[in-house]
């Protein structure tokens, strides 16, 4: 069983020691799901967890707001148990991000069916020429009579080819760089949206690159004002920024436990391998790294829900340290794990694989540096 005081600290109130304690019993009883057919599981899990109303807590009715802490902690508790139904939750929220923050009340009837595990949602916003560069996103949305035409290319789309629909961002020329740009809710049935190819990587999940080739959309679809995309990338990235060092948490703690049960069972010389000063030096390290990033992680959530407008210094923080701190913590339960920490069917090796991702998506570690030295120096 994961440490589970940092329950009490001050960051959290009943509800949320209520929801915590709820989704273990849920993960206990449903997680993991087997991974073979990626899609089906990931299809699977969108419909599980929206069956309990876990995904209600992904998006934000009319005039809700969206609980960072309780994104947090569902993140983190889920990757724990499975890295990815982290994923099918995070992305439900993730793509449907800008509809919580800035959608009409027709574009959210697909909220609706997101939030209840009806459909599965996608967030297109890189492109093969612009990843952390937003500004250089070059897919151009041309204005027709009553609506848009949107042409090119998005590639590592998370949910790319399983998604019902997509928040896309593209160029609508209102000025240049970043604020040209606009949001757009895209059904993924739409005429002219072509999934070019599936992109296989170490830790399996859906992705895909994408082709617009003439998608016309209703005035309807945009998300927002024309030139307010960036804005709203921002906006979105802002809330889930943090809950991406939530799910690296979650590995981080179940790569401890699995540390603590390997070096108590595991004898060398006559003693318990977690009997050795080294070991123990190893395990302190480990615990520590945990204990650092969960209050990174809280206090940015923290922040975010009593009302600031931006926690992007706080996200950043949390997302930078927490991913590269899981990865050490990762990387020392596959060594104290010898040779089965390589092995496949040990869950220190799946670990291994899910977490370095994690220190890419939403923001490089780097980008994280970068905005937090010019919120220092600013």
């Amino acid at each position: 069983m994961s440490e589970k005081s940092f329950l009490d600290w001050p960051f959290f109130e009943t509800r949320h020691r209520e929801l915590a304690a709820a989704l273990e019993v849920w993960c206990a009883d449903n997680l993991p799901v087997a991974h073979g057919d990626v899609d089906a599981a990931c299809r699977g899990l969108v419909a599980a967890l929206g069956a309990r109303g876990w995904l209600q807590h992904s998006g934000a009715g009319e005039g809700e707001r969206l609980d960072v802490r309780t994104l947090c902690l569902i993140r983190e508790t889920l990757a724990r148990h499975d890295g990815l139904a982290d994923f099918s939750f995070a992305m439900q929220g993730l793509g449907m991000g800008a509809v919580s923050l800035f959608g009409t009340a027709e574009q959210r009837e697909w909220l609706g069916r997101t939030r209840s595990g009806q459909a599965i949602a996608g967030f297109a916003l890189t492109e093969p020429g612009s990843g952390s560069d937003v500004a250089a996103t070059a897919t151009v949305a041309e204005r027709v009579q009553g609506g848009w035409r949107l042409s090119g290319e998005k590639t590592w789309i998370s949910n790319g080819g399983i998604a019902d629909v997509y928040v896309i961002f593209a160029r609508t020329g209102e000025a240049l760089g970043a604020k040209g740009l606009s949001a757009f809710l895209l059904p993924a049935a739409t005429t002219g949206l072509e999934v070019v190819s599936r992109i296989e990587v170490m830790a399996p999940h859906p992705l895909a690159h994408l082709r617009l080739d003439g998608v016309e959309l209703p005035d309807s679809a945009l998300i927002g004002r024309p030139g307010e995309g960036f804005r709203i990338a921002m906006s979105v990235l802002d809330v889930f920024r943090s809950t991406v060092g939530a799910a690296a948490l979650g590995f981080a703690r179940r790569a401890l436990d699995e540390a603590l049960a390997r070096t108590k069972a595991r004898r060398i010389q006559g003693q318990a391998l977690s009997e050795l000063q080294l070991v123990q030096g190893h395990l302190a390290d480990m615990a520590l790294e945990i204990d650092a990033s969960a209050l990174l992680v809280y206090r940015a959530a923290w922040v975010k829900d009593r009302g600031a407008a931006r926690v992007s210094r706080e996200a950043a923080m949390a997302k930078l340290y927490a991913t590269e701190a899981a990865q050490r913590v990762i990387d020392m339960a596959v060594q104290l794990h010898g040779g089965d920490g390589v092995r496949q069917g040990f869950a220190v090796e799946s670990l291994y694989r899910e977490i370095r991702a994690l220190r890419i998506y939403e923001g490089a570690s780097d980008v994280q540096r970068i905005v937090i030295a010019r919120s220092i120096l600013g």
